[in-house]
C-alpha cells in the first residue's frame, strides 16, 4: 500500500536536511505529481544547504590561514558609530574549529529574525564571546573613535579564553598586546568577525528596545538611536535624554 502523500510530506519535513537523501531516495520511483514535486522542492534545500556550506567554508579562509601558528583567534567588531543615541557596542568571539555555524555574515546582510536565531547559536556554540558597552557620556568625553576602540579592549578583556590572535574589521586596536590582522569589510570575508558583528548588533539593538520604553517618542526601538525623521523631529521639541550624545546632537538642539 503506497504511503499518503501527506504523510511523505510530514516524513521530509520532519527530516535533518543534511541527510535528506537517505529519505528522497525512498520516494524516487513513485509518479504521483505531489511527491514528484515534494522531491524536487527538497532538492533545492539540499543544493541551497550545499551552497552556504560552501560560502561558510570560505567565511573561514583567514581562520584556516592563520591556524597553523595561532590556536585562539579572535574576531572583533563593533556596531554604534554613526546613532545620535544610546552606546556604542563591540564584541570579541572565539568560533569552534569543530563545530559548524552556518549563514554568518555581516550583521547588515542578516534579516533581523535570522540575526536573533544566529546570536543564539552563537552563544552556545562559541568557545568564548566578549561584549564591551561604551555610554554616550564617555563618546561625549573622548570622541566615538576613541570610544570604539575601548568598546573592543572591554570585548577582549571579557573573553573566558585568551586569544592569541585577533582578526578585526578594517581597524588597529591600539592598547592591545596581541597580534592583529585589520580586514577590510572583515564582516563579509571573515566568520569570526561576522559573528562578532551579529553577536554586536543583536546585543545594542535589545538595548535600544529597552530605552525606548524609558524614553517613549523618539522611536528607538525602531531607529535604535540613528537620526530618523520622527527622532529628530523630537529631539527638536521635546529636548535630550541622558543617552543622546551631545557631541553628536548640536545640529538639532541648543542644549549644551
Amino acid at each position: 500500500m503506497e504511503k499518503k502523500i501527506t504523510d511523505i510530506k510530514k516524513e521530509l519535513e520532519s527530516a535533518d536536511i543534511s541527510n535528506i537523501d537517505v529519505v528522497l531516495n525512498q520516494y524516487r520511483e513513485d509518479t504521483r505529481s505531489g511527491v514528484v514535486k515534494l522531491i524536487a522542492k527538497y532538492e533545492k534545500e539540499k543544493e541551497k544547504l550545499e551552497k552556504e556550506r560552501e560560502r561558510s567554508y570560505e567565511m573561514r579562509s583567514f581562520e584556516r590561514q592563520y591556524s597553523g601558528e595561532f590556536h585562539a583567534i579572535c574576531g572583533i567588531d563593533e556596531v554604534g558609530r554613526g546613532p545620535l543615541a544610546g552606546p556604542v557596542v563591540a564584541c570579541a568571539v572565539i568560533l569552534p574549529t569543530d563545530k559548524e555555524i552556518l549563514y554568518l555574515n555581516d550583521s547588515k546582510q542578516v534579516s533581523e529574525k535570522k540575526r536573533e536565531e544566529l546570536y543564539d547559536v552563537i552563544m552556545e556554540k562559541a568557545v568564548a564571546v566578549g561584549i564591551g558597552v561604551v555610554p554616550p557620556s564617555v563618546i561625549d568625553d573622548i570622541n566615538i573613535l576613541q570610544a570604539t576602540y575601548e568598546a573592543m579592549r572591554i570585548a577582549i578583556s571579557k573573553l573566558e579564553v585568551k586569544p592569541d590572535l585577533l582578526l578585526n574589521d578594517a581597524v588597529t586596536i591600539p592598547g592591545v598586546n596581541i597580534k592583529q590582522v585589520p580586514i577590510i569589510k572583515g564582516d563579509a570575508k571573515s566568520a569570526s568577525i561576522a559573528a562578532a558583528s551579529i553577536v554586536a548588533k543583536v546585543t545594542r539593538d535589545r538595548m535600544m528596545v529597552d530605552y525606548d520604553t524609558l524614553f517613549p517618542g523618539y522611536g528607538f526601538a525602531s531607529n535604535k538611536g540613528y537620526g530618523s525623521s520622527e527622532h529628530i523631529k523630537t529631539l527638536k521639541e521635546v529636548g535630550s535624554t541622558p543617552i543622546h550624545r551631545r557631541s553628536f546632537i548640536g545640529n538639532f538642539t541648543n542644549e549644551k
